[in-house]
């Protein structure tokens, strides 16, 4: 196995150990020939300046994992009469924190072959190309050299959101040079979930409310792929628990993972809640079957489960897929239709959550240019509950149900923290910046006659600490502060003002 490590990473020799593990599938899985799938595994290596500051910007489903590497896997097994076991086995594996499925597929799929016709020079020189490689920004194209093709995509950032055609496009390019136009995270959500298809509502709510789900398949590649999949079915919302694409009995946390609480499936795993057996042909559709009689576990594909869902399965779409199945619909079609079905559907569940988080802000007349800005008011559940008569879901989408047991199951997952998190920094942030423009519109000069000399000094520590730290107010307002603390200091004695400046 050949590894391509990330500029100025050092993995310790537990995380080579699970890596190498990773990278070559278990010996039963009859993965002749090249084999592609991704996995993810847990680290302690801090991200970097450059990718903390690209966090900031990018949508929340593409930023770089602060406790994962992500890694995307070229296996080759072919027969080979030369070597003692009978044939050739090779793991290339690329290592990053962004989880930008399309194009590093297409990345490796270049390297991996490339090497094993040429050997270890073909790999030092895609090495060389990669650590040249421009620091991601989002919000704009980026072009990546690899081996004299070049990859170009576009990273979406928080304002702009979608990825237009137009946005892909931009760049002109030589065209001496293999270009690839490669989007950041395309996953072919319907190929992975066509045997599970009618199933898609269940399992929409397993993922939101991130139920326990053990995934078996009969090859890495349709592992990984339904696992993926599945983490999609709440976009835009991120999924925030922990998850694997593809585990192994020899990972090093393998005993976390089965740990009794933990339940999950196959011999030694027998009561893990949710299990999806995938059949060796993707065509065949899977049942739903009520847990009972784990020995099927051994035989018998299908969706494994005691859970009741909350809300209504739409069959008009589910009749729609099953429709295009059978006319052969292309399978970039039938995708389309179920991102848009379930996007409308998270977006109905959200849009609530969005209103009531908005209506956490304080009132305008509550900010004061000389107090400390206010903190969003507390989210209560049973307040959010009384709103849901007037503005719930029922407002955007057809489909009914209990829609409050979702929520309520929804309020103590991860997903659901995640979410929140965020958008109370936004909303604390956004109370900062309204608190310092009032600051900055203000006449400290007034408000300084009478003040003790130690709340001048309070309030001049205040607007150097302001205007030192990244603080997200507008260029104008910041210009305004260094006015209001020119105005201040001359307010101030001279051996306080020297000291001051001493200290800064």
């Amino acid at each position: 196995m050949e590894c391509v490590y990330p500029p100025g990473v050092k993995l310790t020799d537990q995380e080579k150990c699970n890596i190498c593990y990773l990278a070559f599938p278990d010996s039963n899985s009859g993965c002749m020939g090249d084999t592609q799938f991704h996995v993810r595994l847990r680290t302690r290596a801090r991200l970097t300046p450059q990718q903390l500051n690209y966090n900031e910007d990018s949508v929340s489903t593409l930023r770089a994992d602060s406790t994962h590497y992500w890694g995307f896997v070229y296996f080759r097994q072919v027969k080979d009469t030369s070597i003692p076991r009978g044939y050739f086995q090779k793991s290339i594996i690329l290592l990053t924190r962004l989880p930008y499925i399309n194009l590093f597929y297409k990345v490796i799929q270049l390297i991996a072959p490339r090497h094993f016709e040429d050997g270890e020079r073909s790999l030092e020189a895609a090495c060389h190309d990669i650590n040249r490689w421009p620091p991601l920004d989002a919000g704009h194209n980026f072009l990546l050299p690899v081996l004299g093709t070049v990859f170009q995509s576009y990273i979406p950032n928080q304002q702009t959101g979608k990825v237009t055609r137009s946005d892909i496009i931009k760049q002109v390019h030589s065209p001496n040079i293999p270009h690839i136009v490669a989007s950041i995270q395309d996953v072919n959500v319907f190929d992975a979930l066509s045997s599970v298809i009618s199933h898609l509502h269940l399992l929409w709510e397993l993922v939101l409310t991130a139920e326990p789900i053990v995934v078996m398949a009969s090859s890495p590649t349709e592992c990984s792929s339904l696992v993926q999949a599945l983490t999609y079915l709440i976009q835009p919302l991120s999924y925030s628990a922990e998850y694997r694409p593809y585990f192994t009995i020899h990972d090093s946390e393998f005993k976390e993972f089965t740990r009794k609480q933990f339940n999950p499936p196959t011999k030694t795993l027998q009561h893990w809640p949710h299990t999806i057996k995938l059949s060796d042909s993707s065509s065949v559709k899977t049942k739903l079957r009520k847990v009972g009689n784990m020995k099927q576990l051994d035989t018998a594909p299908g969706v494994y489960t005691q859970y009741k869902p909350f809300l209504e399965k739409d069959k008009a779409i589910i009749k729609k897929l099953h429709n295009g199945i059978r006319s052969d619909r292309p399978s970039e079609v039938q995708t389309a239709m179920v991102k848009r079905h379930l996007l409308e559907l998270t977006q109905s569940f959200m849009i609530p959550l969005e209103r009531y988080m908005a209506s956490l802000m304080p009132l305008q007349k509550n900010i004061s240019p000389f107090r400390a800005a206010p903190i969003p008011n507390p989210f209560n559940p049973e307040d959010f509950f009384s709103t849901l008569q007037q503005a719930g879901p029922h407002l955007t989408t057809g489909i009914k149900g209990d829609w409050i047991g979702l929520y309520r199951n929804f309020f103590r997952t991860p997903n659901f923290s995640a979410w929140f998190h965020e958008r109370h920094k936004d909303l604390t942030n956004k109370l900062q910046a309204l608190q310092l423009e009032a600051l900055a519109g203000s006449d400290l000069k007034v408000w300084s006659v009478g003040k003790k000399e130690v709340e001048i000094v309070d309030m001049v520590l205040k607007l150097k600490e302001v205007l030192k730290n990244d603080v997200p107010v507008a260029g104008n307002t910041r210009t305004l502060l260094s006015r209001q603390l020119e105005d201040l200091n001359g307010v101030l004695a001279e051996d306080m003002k020297s000291l001051l400046n001493a200290a800064s």
